[in-house]
């Protein structure tokens, strides 16, 4: 059974580019605009081997989304690594003390979206 991705960033481009890098290896990538809606889909899912989300995004952003999700029993083990442009280090470090696993900076690659989920599924 392929493996679920859930993808969450406001930017359809960046959305359609996780896809692409992911689908095409056998993931199954299941997508949401922001953190209130990636929560929703997460539900509908019945959660997801990894999740992939931006930081800055309208109603819910991604460190609120990534408290939820490890606030949450039933999801906190789901690993969940922050796709964004912010390069700050103050906001790494609380996104790491939150449960962030990977931090990747946008223009990403292929290799790297890929590489990074592989580090986090076996």
């Amino acid at each position: 059974m392929a493996k679920k991705v859930l993808v969450v960033d406001d930017s359809k481009s960046i959305v359609a580019m996780v896809r692409y890098s992911l689908e095409k290896t056998g993931y199954q990538v299941f997508s949401a605009h922001d953190g209130q809606e990636g929560l929703e889909r997460l539900k509908e899912a019945q959660g997801a081997d990894i999740i992939i989300c931006d930081l800055n995004m309208p109603n819910m952003d991604g460190l609120t989304m990534l408290k939820a999700v490890k606030a949450s029993p039933e999801y906190a083990g789901i690993p969940f690594l922050m796709l964004t442009t912010e390069a700050q280090q103050s906001m790494r470090q609380q996104a790491k003390e939150a449960g962030a696993r990977a931090w990747i900076i946008k223009p990403f690659t292929d290799e790297q979206i890929r590489g990074a989920v592989e580090k986090f599924i076996k």
